[in-house]
């Protein structure tokens, strides 16, 4: 009873936390006119991608419209800086709790320092739309927006500690989850056409939902040994294993590859250069170039993760400190070339997967002819499908602890 009392409280924590930073949202700052602002983004394509995190914080420039971006946007730059300098890859592998602290604060730093510089940023791109544009008001921008970034990115921290799941992930599920109503204003339900559609829509996200469990569950396991696992007769046990993953990435390659693919259609509103403009149309109006080029960022960014992840050097150097060892691979060099060459395999599968998921309402559009997907984006429901699964099977651990604890007593 107790472990349940403590998960209700952790639930009850996580849904209050969430209620109130879904609110601030929407209270807006004063000064912009949001009438004119709405109707000019309306066609923005990176103003629309972003709002899919920011759950529409970019359409209406309220307290929390930064939402958790500067704070996932810091990991990742956290995480490449500990891949480049070594002092930071000293202080996370070897200190422990106080190391995994000092990393936190280096994360928090660079979120305040990243919020500050998209509030600048959004300053500056709303003076058309802003009653009396000057410094106070830029001023009070900056403050505010940046205050209310640190506020999600706590939010989030305290989800992590004493709520349920992970408190960035559930941040974003709430934002995509909640852009789900106005995606279905496109259908109308008394139209028996669209009645169809929204059925093939069912159908799609179903097989999006399938091959994402897929990629999210599947992993290759590569059988470790030592001398304490012989068996009678010497025989080996090989029941110990190391689990490489699929997709190591999760969704974030596809999320990154979106973003960046997004890039070349807001160069082309806001450049004059005719030579660039020329070659933005060129890849965009080209099938095969686009897609290419897509197909080119998904597997860039799960090799990156990948290697942000997994470390074969320290998983060789490891096994040798356990005294185990892969089965007929020499412990050293020869594991680390092991490991990397199924690696490289699994991340290029996974990522011929994630390409695949992608350009699903592409693919659906040109067999149907129907746009079906329309409004909701494949990457979307990957990191909903995603996020429900990582927090089902923590509610999951938590039940089936509270079941051993009562069989224990």
């Amino acid at each position: 009873m107790e472990k349940t009392k403590k998960l209700v409280n952790k639930v009850i924590i996580t849904l209050i936390i969430l209620f109130i930073s879904r609110i601030g949202i929407f209270i807006p700052i004063p000064g912009i006119n949001q009438g004119e602002f709405n109707t000019s983004i309306g066609q923005n394509t990176i103003i629309n991608f972003l709002n899919v995190f920011s759950g529409g914080g970019f359409s209406t420039i309220g307290i929390f419209s930064l939402g958790i971006i500067p704070y996932i946007n810091s990991s990742i730059i956290t995480q490449l800086l500990i891949k480049i300098i070594p002092s930071l890859e000293e202080i996370q592998k070897n200190e422990g709790e106080i190391g995994k602290q000092k990393i936190s604060k280096i994360t928090r730093y660079l979120t305040t320092l990243w919020a500050i510089i998209q509030s600048v940023s959004i300053g500056l791109w709303i003076k058309p739309y802003t009653f009396n544009w000057n410094i106070n008001f830029l001023l009070d921008l900056i403050i505010t927006l940046t205050t209310g970034s640190v506020i999600i990115m706590w939010f989030s921290e305290v989800i992590t500690e004493y709520g349920i799941g992970n408190g960035a992930s559930l941040l974003i599920f709430q934002n995509i989850v909640s852009n789900i109503p106005k995606n279905l204003q496109y259908y109308d339900t008394n139209n028996k056409n669209n009645l169809i559609i929204i059925s093939l829509l069912l159908i799609s996200c179903i097989a999006i939902l399938i091959i994402n469990i897929i990629i999210q569950d599947s992993k290759r396991k590569i059988s470790i040994i030592a001398s304490k696992h012989l068996g009678e007769k010497n025989q080996l046990n090989t029941q110990n294993y190391i689990p490489l993953r699929l997709n190591q990435g999760g969704v974030m390659p596809i999320v990154f590859a979106s973003a960046a693919i997004a890039l070349p259609q807001y160069l082309l509103i806001n450049i004059n250069n005719s030579i660039l403009r020329t070659v933005l149309k060129i890849i965009l109006s080209n099938n095969i170039l686009y897609l290419i080029l897509y197909s080119f960022l998904i597997i860039a960014f799960s090799y990156f993760y990948s290697s942000i992840i997994l470390n074969t050097k320290d998983i060789a150097k490891n096994l040798q400190k356990m005294g185990a060892s892969i089965p007929n691979i020499r412990p050293g060099e020869e594991t680390i070339k092991y490991l990397n060459k199924i690696i490289n395999k699994l991340t290029f599968i996974g990522a011929l997967f994630l390409f695949i998921i992608a350009q699903f309402p592409l693919i659906t559009s040109k067999i149907t002819q129907i746009n079906i997907l329309q409004g909701f984006g494949t990457t979307s429901l990957l990191i909903l499908v995603g996020v429900a699964i990582e927090t089902a099977k923590q509610i999951q651990t938590y039940i089936i602890s509270e079941q051993y604890d009562n069989i224990m007593g």
